[in-house]
């Protein structure tokens, strides 16, 4: 659709950059694409507004479509501390002091809380069609996930009818819409209700409407599996709140309407709308919660659900479908269409357009997915850089909740790992393609979550650790837990969770020069995380500042006594995120003037005695601060290289022998591993300008699981393209994304480095457009037989100063804001044009 009144175009449209070399598109639309009705969960297609999401099954007899809202979480506020944990803390201390690994493992155990609460589901919205779908012709049936407008269509013949449905969810009118047709009047006959696995009532009103009311347990079901130990037991906090607590209230709303002049509607069991003999239906679908924000409990909250869905349903039918749909568009396609990508193979020896082959529009993009290792189709690679970033613009919009381990998309009662916030790798991966993928505004829930983990993680700091400041440790969820989980230490014990989330402030800020961001936003949480990793700090051995009780998550090594232990202290991913906080917040004193501060002071007398990243005796980085025996080599977490990617104390140009052994590190690590190592992975490899490596793990990704047999894969892609553990995290989505980026260009906010890890025989051809980088520039590149053509770049509000590399070439370039430049090969500055 067309640009549209008081919507800017925008950044990469064709009017504002444009090689001068005229281009080929991508043959293939950005679609997700079956041949048949979905079997599993994972065939369904996600849709979602950020708050509000479904899973569209596309069935033909019936159809469903599997509804989620991002606060439906099981429990109430925790407190989050135990004042019994300093003595604890210090027996382990003593014990690692002591070199007694494993017996500080075993102690350690007692230091762990409570586990997180669950994400739950909504529940199902059912429609069952009259018996002459059941006969439809299988030749006719296509089901499709538009990434360009975000909508599902799905298509069919039966009885000599032919039938249409579409699905979207609109974020400026936070609503699911679906429209049924058929091209023959009066045909269209079936039954619709709402369905939940939660504790609910559904019934229909007088306007054509069912409302559906639930709730969530006020306590979660415990969790099956705790560990091979037990820990202490300790009495819980006194309090007044009885043992089942009220949950989270919940309503939904459905509103049916069908086309004039044709069909009825009725009533059945007093709960479901019958429609019989219309031409056309168009169903709404709203959803709200009693969630208050996650320091109100569910009891006290002031939020009516029920009037809440019913009010935005009476504002979402002030339009029409047409004009929803508009205003869909508008909103989502403001936000994709920033970046675009091209990529073909190399069109040297081949006698036809190499953008051409395998269109075929039949093919599945599952049957795309299993032939990939053979063909390497990379407008395969273009669809899922775009997926990902359209799930990201899914589930994570200004005012929703963060994204989740399933992003917002869940089925389950009880889903794995709780679907809850994991805060050793997998919340931060969500929010990688953020910023590079041009889509910072996504990010904002992720730093309304930071604000709301400080304001727990302060008394959790204070009560179990006598710090100041605030801390949050592996896994948290909706009502912002900061205590550790409950159970071993290999997962349980981790104090650098918050820390990690405050390195994307300043990462926010590096990208956008926003100085007002930092300010009012970001300043003050990374001040209050420094301040709690200065007093988490303690004297150490040999002059050091270190961590104790310190791990790797989620890995063991071998003490020098021969035991497994997973505590020690200082490991090499806490001294990496740490410097990586402290050398962030002396830049933003800089910024802000603030470098005169104690709290600065503090920090840089700090930064030179922390223990310094080591090259263990066989040439990789050592994962803890003595050289210990690794008992699984392949181990999933790459913990140990948070250095080289995300963090940035490790570098190509200041640390050569560190990057040698990071070399050798993911050489032993190996490629086998979940979705979000192997794209983990990818981006290590592109930090290093390895585009052989780095390819071999995006490549490596694209394994078809079959979901009837998913523990036998290891990583992997479902056929709907949701990634795998398995099951499905949707954290290697956009970890995907954000890796494919890293390939193409890396910045600093002084360095801009172009193709640095693009693999010129597999993606010899391409365009990309609209990619971030640091110091606030947009950068388009466009590239033929694997070498550089031209390149622009430009800033918004700002002039900068750019260092330009490409392939040993170097040179510097001044950008003013608003001013469009355009570079050949050899760095040149070979146009200029304003940008509005």
């Amino acid at each position: 659709m067309g640009d549209r009144k008081g919507v800017k175009k925008p950044l990469t449209d064709k009017d504002v950059w444009s090689p001068r070399q005229e281009r080929a598109e991508s043959s293939r639309p950005l679609e997700v694409r079956f041949n048949e009705p979905a079997k599993h969960w994972t065939d369904a297609f996600p849709i979602g507004n950020g708050r509000f999401g479904a899973m569209v099954w596309g069935g033909v007899a019936t159809e469903t479509l599997n509804l989620n809202e991002d606060t439906l979480w099981t429990g109430t506020p925790g407190y989050y501390t135990d004042p019994g944990v300093p003595p604890i803390l210090s027996e382990v201390r003593k014990l690692v002091d002591d070199g007694q690994y494993a017996a500080a493992t075993t102690a350690a155990l007692n230091l762990s809380g409570d586990p997180s609460n669950v994400y739950q589901l909504l529940g199902d919205m059912k429609l069952e069609f009259d018996d002459s779908n059941a006969t439809y012709d299988k030749g006719t049936y296509k089901r499709v996930l538009d990434l360009d407008t975000a909508t599902v269509k799905v298509e069919y013949s039966a009885n000599e009818v032919e039938y249409l449905r579409e699905y979207f969810a609109s974020n400026p009118d936070q609503v699911i819409a679906m429209k049924i047709s058929g091209n023959k009047l009066a045909r269209l006959n079936f039954t619709v209700y709402l369905d939940s696995k939660l504790h609910h009532h559904s019934y229909v009103n007088d306007k054509n409407q069912i409302i559906m009311d639930g709730s969530c347990r006020g306590r979660r079901i415990p969790p099956k599996v705790y560990g091979n130990d037990n820990p202490i037991l300790r009495s819980p906090p006194k309090s007044n709140e009885s043992s089942n607590p009220q949950g989270i209230q919940y309503s939904a709303v459905l509103d049916l309407q069908i086309s004039n002049g044709a069909g009825a509607v009725r009533v059945l069991d007093g709960r479901k709308l019958r429609v019989e003999g219309c031409n056309s239906a168009i169903i709404l679908l709203v959803a709200s919660s009693s969630f208050d924000g996650p320091f109100t409990k569910p009891v006290d909250s002031k939020k009516d659900p029920k009037s809440s869905s019913i009010s935005k349903m009476d504002s979402v039918k002030r339009f029409s479908y047409a004009d929803l749909y508009a205003r869909h568009i508008d909103d989502y396609q403001a936000l994709f269409h920033r970046v675009s990508l091209q990529l073909s193979k190399s069109s040297k020896n081949v006698t036809v357009n190499p953008l051409r082959e395998n269109t075929d529009e039949t093919i599945s993009t599952a049957q795309r997915v299993k032939s990939f290792k053979i063909n390497e189709d990379p407008s395969l690679v273009e669809l899922l850089f775009q997926y990902g970033r359209y799930l990201l613009i899914s589930c994570s919009r200004a005012g929703t909740q963060v994204a989740n381990l399933q992003g917002i998309w869940n089925k389950d009662i009880e889903p794995a790992w709780d679907g809850a916030q994991h805060l050793n790798i997998n919340l931060q991966m969500n929010y990688w393609p953020s910023l590079p993928c041009n889509l910072n505004e996504c990010q904002e829930p992720l730093f309304d979550y930071i604000s709301s983990l400080s304001i727990n993680g302060k008394k959790t700091a204070e009560v179990n650790y006598n710090a100041s400041g605030w801390v949050a440790h592996q896994v948290s969820d909706l009502w912002a837990k900061t205590s550790p989980d409950r159970g071993q230490a290999v997962w349980a014990l981790w104090q650098m969770g918050g820390a990690w989330l405050c390195t994307h402030l300043w990462e926010h800020y590096t990208y956008t020069m926003d100085k007002d961001f930092l300010k009012n936003k970001a300043y003050s949480l990374m001040e209050s995380c420094a301040s709690f990793l200065l007093d988490w700090l303690i004297e150490g051995r040999g002059g050091f500042l270190e961590t104790n009780p310190s791990t790797s998550p989620e890995h063991t090594f071998i003490a020098p006594d021969g035991k497994t232990a997973s505590v020690s202290y200082s490991s090499t991913m806490d001294m990496a995120i740490i410097n990586e906080v402290f050398s962030s917040i002396v830049s933003a004193a800089e910024v802000l003037g603030k470098k005169e501060d104690a709290l600065i002071a503090r920090v840089r007398k700090a930064q030179p005695r922390l223990y310094p990243t080591k090259i263990a005796r066989d040439g990789s980085i050592m994962e803890w601060v003595q050289d210990f025996e690794d008992p699984e080599v392949h181990h999933r977490h790459v913990s140990h290289l948070f250095g080289l990617f995300p963090g940035h104390s490790i570098t190509l140009e200041k640390t050569p022998d560190l990057c040698k052994a990071a070399d050798y590190t993911l050489y032993k690590r190996g490629e086998d591993g979940p979705g979000w190592s192997t794209v983990w992975k990818a981006a290590l490899w592109a930090r290093l300008h390895d585009s052989n490596h780095a390819y071999q793990m995006i490549k490596h990704l694209f394994d078809l699981v079959d979901p009837d047999r998913e523990s036998d894969y290891e990583g992997g892609l479902y056929s709907n393209l949701f990634t795998a553990h398995p099951p499905f995290q949707i954290d290697a989505n956009f970890g995907f994304s954000a890796a494919v980026a890293e390939m193409l260009v890396q910045s600093t906010v002084k360095d801009l480095y172009l193709l640095p890890s693009h693999p010129q025989d597999k993606w010899a051809n391409g365009c990309v457009k609209g990619l971030k980088a640091r110091g606030g520039v947009t950068v388009s590149i466009c590239w033929s037989e694997g070498e550089l053509d031209e390149f622009g770049l430009w800033s918004e509000n700002q002039n900068t100063v750019k260092s330009l590399h490409y392939r040993g070439i170097t040179a510097t370039v001044k950008i003013s804001s608003a001013i469009v430049y355009t570079f050949d090969k050899q760095l040149k500055c070979v146009m200029t044009q304003s940008l509005y």
